[in-house]
């Protein structure tokens, strides 16, 4: 059973009588849902994910000066829950696992997620925030919230980033994997610097990824989840299969033996399949640039489509 619907589960055979019987005069007050760290919350929890942070629980969000009176007393009645639900052994965590769930300050839970309990406001404000914190924050689902509180916060934070943030972030990564994929990668292969040529494509692997989120005014989510979650994504989705097959390609080695510093600098080394992936990935973002209105270039070069990009910043 996937960990987000373990949760609700859970809350509904216990937690919600737990609420209503002991704590009736503050019920409209909590927040409760599965939301922060961990794969369940992203809905991406396998048989792999059990092995630390699993089993029956569920998060309590209380306002701080309500949290100050009764969460300690709160924490004590979700303590005595019953462990062990539908077969399934009780909440195994680690060390750094500790407090995602059960009675939190409300405050503090978003001062942890993104650095501040009340929505950003200005564009330095939004852009201070790491983007994996703004999809941490908004990830899982909220069971109930009576008071509105908590989803007031997460509902203007899934509104998503300001126009000019937007602009900015994509022109920034636009330049971050035109230097990597179409530009860095194959000067360290002329070279013959392997490593140096491995991290360029892993730079635009990266960004790559990170622009499709982009594109689809999606927040993403940690490195380790940003390929998986590809999958939900309605733009440039089929990104994420033609990155996969850069690492399916043979040791591309030979196709750069004997070529010299004045070669491939203007025209492509098509005997390496990785420069027709790199090249056939920003085919496919240019023309999602084309359909949002952000470019009205066709050159696949993306570094050429920044200026572009960057003149929608006082448009829309």
């Amino acid at each position: 059973m996937k960990g987000l619907e373990l949760a609700e589960k859970y809350y509904e055979t216990y937690g919600r009588q737990m609420l209503d019987q002991q704590f009736a005069q503050i019920r409209d007050q909590a927040a409760v849902g599965l939301v922060g760290y961990g794969s369940e919350c992203l809905g991406f929890d396998d048989d792999i994910s059990k092995d630390h942070d699993y089993g029956p629980s569920f998060c309590i969000w209380l306002p701080a000066e309500i949290f100050k009176e009764y969460g300690a007393r709160m924490q004590a009645a979700y303590d005595a829950l019953p462990k062990e639900f539908m077969g399934i052994a009780g909440r195994v965590e680690e060390e750094q696992g500790k407090g995602r769930v059960g009675v939190l300050c409300l405050e503090a839970f978003y001062e942890e997620m993104i650095g501040r309990y009340t929505l950003p406001q200005s564009d330095a404000e939004w852009l201070a925030i790491p983007e994996e914190m703004l999809a941490t924050a908004v990830n899982g689902r909220v069971f109930e919230d009576p008071f509105l509180q908590f989803t007031h916060i997460r509902e203007g934070l899934r509104q998503y980033y300001p126009h000019g943030v937007w602009i900015r972030k994509i022109a920034d990564s636009m330049a971050k994997a035109a230097q990597a994929g179409q530009y860095n990668y194959a000067r360290a292969m002329k070279r013959g610097e392997r490593i140096a040529a491995e991290l360029a494509l892993t730079e635009f692997v990266k960004e790559s990824m990170h622009l499709v989120y982009l594109l689809n005014r999606t927040y993403a989510p940690f490195y380790k989840w940003m390929h998986r979650g590809m999958q939900n994504l309605a733009v440039c989705s089929e990104i994420g299969d033609m990155l996969g097959l850069l690492y399916q390609i043979p040791d591309p080695a030979a196709a750069w033996e004997g070529v010299s510093p004045a070669e491939y600098v203007y025209n492509l080394n098509t005997n390496d399949g990785r420069v027709l992936i790199i090249e056939a990935v920003c085919n496919i973002l240019v023309q999602a640039l084309n359909e949002q209105g952000l470019s009205d270039l066709q050159d696949n070069f993306l570094q050429n489509h920044i200026q572009a990009v960057l003149s929608k910043l006082g448009k829309f």
